[in-house]
């Protein structure tokens, strides 16, 4: 029996491992039970409080579409600082817009809650100073054409039946037409 003993232990050494001493199983499907998670899980837990504290969701994307949430004419005026658990949009204003503001307010709330289809924002609190960003330029339309590159698109889009295609297409061409030229 001692004989036996000692060639099962020089097996054991020389050959496979045994069991208990086995690596675990480490693919894709077996992570979880050796006590693996995905990193963005425990990076939530630890960056939601913090979102939640700045505003959230909602203030990152309202200071990322505010012109599209307020107009041009008033996101070139504003601008959102930050947003409270009670509803309250800190809102930095150019001085002399403040007041017209203060009075147009409940319009601005409205439009705010639309685009997020929910009450997001209950009220507004007005900072007036300088704002943190540029005004970004106006987008208005391209130089008119020259009558000739006028005449030659004209031409191409003669053959389209449809008035509004044709128009859209007209559009399309002017503005392709003038970037080339400014060399965009």
């Amino acid at each position: 029996m001692g004989r036996e003993r000692k060639d099962h232990e020089a097996l054991r050494v020389t050959g496979a491992p045994a069991e208990s001493e086995r690596r675990p199983n480490l693919r894709p499907g077996n992570l979880r039970q050796w006590g693996m998670r995905a990193a963005g899980i425990a990076a939530l837990g630890v960056a939601a409080p913090i979102v939640a504290r700045h505003g959230g969701g909602v203030l990152g994307r309202l200071k990322a579409e505010w012109p599209a949430v307020v107009g041009a004419e008033l996101a070139a005026l504003t601008w959102p600082e930050a947003l409270g658990r009670d509803g309250a949009l800190k809102l930095r204003v150019a001085s002399n817009l403040a007041l017209e503001l203060q009075h147009r307010a409940p319009l601005v709330i409205e439009r705010i809650n639309l685009f997020f289809g929910r009450a997001a924002v209950a009220r507004l609190v007005l900072v007036q100073g300088p704002l943190p960003l540029p005004a970004p330029p106006p987008k208005g339309m391209p130089a008119p054409l020259a009558a000739e590159e006028a005449k030659a698109l004209d031409t191409r889009l003669g053959d389209i039946a449809d008035p509004e295609l044709r128009a859209a297409l007209a559009g399309l061409g002017r503005l392709v037409l003038a970037g080339t030229r400014r060399g965009d």
